[in-house]
């Protein structure tokens, strides 16, 4: 797509979870850089994949 950024999909491709969970991530603010053009989000490519803080929530910090 633009030079240095990915599309959703080939964002959850490359962190192997679903196009609808990296769209979730974008949405919450998770992912830094992210940017939402009409009605796509594009995904810098040096972006970090943001860790899940449910499990700690679940099973405390222990």
């Amino acid at each position: 797509m633009m030079n240095g950024y990915m599309t959703v999909q080939e964002t959850a491709d490359k962190w192997g979870v679903t196009p609808r969970q990296v769209q979730i991530l974008c949405k919450t603010n998770r992912i830094a850089g992210a940017v939402r053009m009409s009605r796509i989000w594009i995904i810098p490519e040096d972006a970090e994949k943001p860790t899940s803080d449910k499990r700690k929530a679940e099973y405390g910090e222990d």
